[in-house]
């Protein structure tokens, strides 16, 4: 159990605006150089993210509780134990419309097809990013409860 003091500040912010805070033990993410972890008196640091799973091990008063979150990029600061995630859109696992989701994947397989079809680099490489935000989304909500 984490003592109170022990703990850091975890916010997830987008355009629409924060959609995530609370006071947590850990933080996992997937930065573009790898996986990040980042705990109490972790050392100040910036660094971008790529589309992925954030988990946040809640604090003391949650039973060692996994809040799951779907990111699409971004980055996280953190300083003086405070983790602040800035995303182009997130989203928590309990809040993923799975359907809505699936279906996202489909468009994109199929936007995919249509720009390979027309030799279209750009339009496949946007097709493809849009495929791994609603794999993220599909594999955020599954993980979910585990």
């Amino acid at each position: 159990m984490a003592e109170p003091d022990k703990l850091l500040t975890v916010s997830v912010v987008t355009p629409d605006g924060e959609i995530y805070s609370h006071r947590a033990k850990m933080l996992e993410m997937r930065a573009i150089d790898g996986d990040l972890t980042i705990m109490h008196d972790h050392l100040p640091i910036v660094v971008p993210l790529t589309i992925g799973e954030v988990k946040v091990k809640r604090g003391h008063d949650m039973n060692d509780r996994i809040d799951h979150i779907a990111v699409n990029g971004g980055y996280v600061e953190f300083s003086d134990n405070v983790a602040t995630i800035i995303a182009d859109s997130a989203e928590r696992a309990r809040n993923i419309d799975v359907q809505r989701a699936q279906s996202a994947k489909e468009r994109a397989q199929e936007h995919m097809r249509e720009a390979e079809a027309k030799h279209n680099d750009r339009e496949y490489l946007e097709a493809q990013i849009a495929l791994r935000r609603a794999v993220n989304r599909l594999n955020v909500h599954d993980n979910y409860g585990k």
